[in-house]
């Protein structure tokens, strides 16, 4: 008895090692670059120097804003984000109700049929997407950000396997006492779906917000643009201000880590109901 509770102890050490090396693996880089952030390219280029510059000036983040004007391109980039983010929230829950919920002749082939786009790479569709932006005159317009993302089949899977779990009895209870559908959905379904509605908003708030390509094909006016594209304007002819870039990076995480912080629990059991069923 005492071998097995000793051998399970050196595994749990072990494990909280291992653990901790990844841990530190993973965090040095961000440390690295939060440091460098308030240090001058000089020191940041610095072949002598030691393995984290040292950080002397806000000079970086000062001239972000004069040079590049990062509140607007954070402005933009927030503002598609979060209505993206919401719309995918909303589609995802109804096509979820529908196909948890409701008897339909084909409705499991139409869900599978749902599933099946998520084995179709993304890259083979920009050439379809890109000539529909094109014929519909939305180039350079967020209208093309938005409607060709407002569907997620991932968001629809986790919706219907969260939805699933709740009772049928308390739909039924909900219908005889006259609630209609639209009412069920929102005064019953929604609610109960706050774990899975965290967990889908942080996957599509992070996605939206780091998006690079699709925007860059899109939008060429400057006002416009989003910050991850904006981002490569730190990259210069001759060199890469990397005191600037570092210092409009370590502010466009900011964003992720303080929705991460404040659905993270509701993160953590949404994904666990939409992925154990």
């Amino acid at each position: 008895m005492n071998r097995a509770k000793t051998r399970v102890t050196v595994a749990g050490v072990i494990l909280t090692v291992l653990l901790f090396i990844a841990a530190l693996i993973t965090i040095v880089p961000f440390i690295w670059m939060l440091l460098s952030s308030f240090a001058p390219n000089s020191e940041i280029v610095k072949v002598t120097g030691g393995l984290f510059p040292a950080p002397t000036t806000v000079d970086n983040y000062v001239a972000i804003q004069e040079r590049f004007d990062f509140l607007r391109l954070f402005g933009n980039s927030l503002f598609i984000a979060i209505v993206k983010t919401v719309i995918i929230i909303y589609t995802s829950a109804v096509l979820g109700f529908v196909f948890a919920k409701m008897r339909f002749r084909g409705r499991n082939l139409l869900f599978g049929l749902v599933m099946s786009t998520m084995m179709v790479p993304w890259a083979v569709t920009i050439i379809p997407q890109y000539e529909m932006m094109t014929r519909f005159g939305w180039l350079d317009s967020y209208a093309s950000l938005i409607v060709p993302g407002m569907l997620s089949a991932f968001g629809v899977f986790l919706f219907r396997q969260s939805i699933t779990g709740i009772p049928d009895e308390l739909i039924e209870a909900a219908k005889l006492d006259g609630a209609s559908d639209f009412r069920i959905f929102h005064r019953i379904i929604l609610p109960m779906s706050r774990n899975t509605i965290a967990a889908l908003a942080i996957f599509t708030f992070l996605w939206n917000w780091e998006d690079y390509l699709w925007p860059f094909l899109m939008i060429s006016d400057e006002k416009k643009q989003l910050l991850a594209v904006g981002l490569k304007q730190f990259n210069g002819q001759y060199g890469t201000d990397y005191g600037g870039l570092f210092a409009a990076t370590s502010l466009a995480i900011v964003p992720v880590i303080i929705i991460y912080v404040i659905f993270q629990k509701q993160f953590i059991a949404g994904i666990a109901s939409g992925s154990g069923k």
